[in-house]
């Protein structure tokens, strides 16, 4: 007695049901399928009455056109039904008269506006004619409530797939999304030993660089001549800069004094070849480009002249020691500026050839070649870490997110049949 009245008041919890991960689909297709059976069988005897109902209903409002009125009536109320009777009968035929689709859901969308728009039409006009045709109209109305009673059995039936659909839905989404992530997650094992291995492969090769480069370093014979090319460079360049700007120099003074003669000239309206002269000669000396001798030694020798008839007649004042020597001899200045010209030409050559002497040896071209080839190695490997890191935080995510998941369906059929459920252990259950 005691352990029967234990049980009762303790009941013991039904086991677990066990099932196989990888059947859920078939699982979830079985429960969408009984759902549906379920569904047609509740809504077979609703949507037959309804299609009844609706052409009882019918007969019923073709039948009021041909009714007679009561003579007793009054004569306001017969012409308000005379007025009102057609309209009536129109509008319920236009609603009663459109099929009702044999798929549930589409039958169940026609019916329930079929039901608005008779219900609307015996609110309406039908008002109007309860006086008129007493019997008829109440007839209406039951029929209508007969439609309405049976629309509300199928909503309930529909209601109830819809959940049952849904929960299974749900079930359905969440194991594809389970699966999805472990085949994600073995398609990332070989992305992530691809990477790796490319991360050891550029460092391997990163590593040789440096020896080499080491290497070279410490070859004292190359770096020697590598230092001899440099120093004749630096000699060269340190000449080229000292004509420069001795060049820079004496052209900045002449164009200082060419531009007042410019002035002048203008103000004394003199040829437009005197003009011209001074003119090309400013643009020569203050070009950044290094000119053609023979076109320098020409522009100067056009513009000088000019330039010592204004200072002999007082128009240019000198002020300082390097206008008065510049203009002093003009012909001596020009020899002079063509001769820097040619000078800086050759510098300029002179500098080039040992830059291409130093660009060119072995050891540069190595260095060098090394240099952008670990540039371009790092960035690599700077991007690859990225990828790498991102990979590896998102599987870290998923195997987190796969457990989750997988008891959020557990959960989810447990709620759908009634009973606790567990997954078989095999080598398909989720990790």
């Amino acid at each position: 007695m005691y352990k029967f009245i234990k049980n009762l008041l303790n009941p013991k919890k039904p086991e677990p049901l066990v099932i196989a991960f990888n059947t859920i689909p078939a699982w979830t297709d079985e429960k969408e399928k009984t759902a549906r059976t379920a569904l047609e069988d509740a809504a077979r005897d609703p949507m037959q009455v309804i299609r009844n109902s609706a052409a009882q209903l019918q007969h019923i409002v073709n039948s009021i056109s041909g009714s007679e009125q009561d003579p007793a009536l009054h004569p306001k109320l017969r012409a308000v039904a005379k007025n009102t009777l057609p309209l009536y009968v129109k509008a319920m035929n236009a609603s009663l008269e459109k099929p009702l689709s044999e798929d549930i859901e589409e039958f169940y969308t026609d019916a329930v506006e079929c039901l608005k728009s008779c219900i609307n039409s015996n609110r309406g006009r039908g008002r109007y004619l309860q006086a008129v045709f007493p019997d008829e109209m109440k007839a209406v109305k039951m029929a209508i409530d007969g439609m309405g009673k049976e629309l509300n059995i199928l909503t309930t039936a529909l209601a109830t797939y819809r959940k049952q659909e849904g929960a299974v839905e749900a079930v359905r989404t969440l194991y594809q999304s389970v699966k999805d992530m472990q085949e994600d997650l073995e398609r990332s094992g070989e992305k992530e030993r691809r990477i790796t291995a490319r991360i050891d492969e550029i460092t391997t090769r990163t590593g040789a660089i440096e020896r080499e480069e080491a290497a070279l370093a410490a070859d004292a014979e190359g770096n020697l001549a590598v230092n001899e090319c440099r120093s004749v460079l630096a000699e060269k360049e340190k000449t080229r800069n000292e004509v420069t700007r001795n060049y820079a120099a004496r052209s900045m003074t002449a164009s200082h004094v060419f531009r007042k003669a410019e002035k002048i000239a203008g103000k004394q309206h003199l040829s437009g070849g005197e003009v011209a002269a001074i003119r090309q000669a400013i643009e020569i000396l203050s070009d950044h480009d290094l000119p053609d001798t023979l076109a320098l030694k020409t522009a100067l020798a056009a513009a000088c002249p000019v330039a010592q008839r204004m200072i002999a007649a007082g128009d240019i004042p000198l002020k300082n020691r390097e206008e008065r020597e510049i203009f002093s001899d003009s012909d001596e200045f020009c020899t002079l500026m063509s001769a820097l010209c040619a000078e800086l030409s050759a510098c300029d050559e002179a500098c080039r050839l040992a830059e291409t002497a130093v660009s060119a040896h072995t050891m540069v071209v190595r260095a060098n070649s090394l240099a952008r080839e670990k540039t371009q190695l790092n960035s690599m490997l700077e991007k690859e870490q990225q990828v790498l890191s991102e990979l590896v935080d998102w599987k870290a995510k998923t195997i987190e997110k796969i457990p989750v998941e997988t008891e959020e369906i557990r959960k989810k059929i447990g709620e759908i049949i009634g009973v606790d459920v567990q997954f078989q252990a095999d080598a398909n259950a989720p990790v």
